[in-house]
């Protein structure tokens, strides 16, 4: 089976629904993942959105969530969380916060990928932008998956 991830809320490809997004309450979605390798010491989480800000002509990958330091003996994130799991660190997205901002594209009908890394270290906790926690992640990563959801604005 593998290191795999998967929300209740919505299937690999589909559209997420409205109330993970700005025009909803803009909460996170429940997520769930299974078949972690044996020595994994924590796992990270990025949410990104590669067809930003049109999907016809995308110019920058926007970050939408970053969680690391998540341990390795919790498998599942609850909706809308706000009490994250002991040691679990949120790092700086772009919309310059360390919280949660859902989808919310100005045009079109975007993808966001939803990255879940399994690393044999817990990252230092001077790891706040996705480009520093990539760099700290490089050669530590055991396995990765993804879930990719899609979403056009309404109105």
């Amino acid at each position: 089976m593998g290191f795999h991830l998967a929300s209740s809320a919505f299937l690999d490809g589909g559209a997420v629904p409205a109330r993970y997004t700005c025009d909803g309450p803009n909460i996170s979605p429940p997520l769930a993942w299974s078949g972690a390798p044996p020595n994994t010491r924590s796992f990270v989480l990025i949410v990104d959105d590669p067809d930003a800000p049109d999907p016809q002509a995308p110019r920058m990958i926007w970050v939408h969530w970053i969680l690391y330091n998540l341990p390795a003996n919790i498998n599942h994130l609850e909706e809308a969380i706000c009490d994250l799991p002991p040691g679990t660190v949120a790092g700086i997205t772009d919309f310059q916060r360390a919280d949660y901002g859902g989808p919310c594209p100005p045009f079109g009908k975007h993808r966001y990928f939803f990255k879940l890394y399994a690393l044999d270290i817990l990252l230092p906790h001077s790891a706040a932008s996705k480009t520093q926690i990539e760099q700290s992640m490089a050669g530590h990563i055991l396995a990765q998956t993804q879930l990719m959801g899609t979403y056009l604005k309404h109105g």
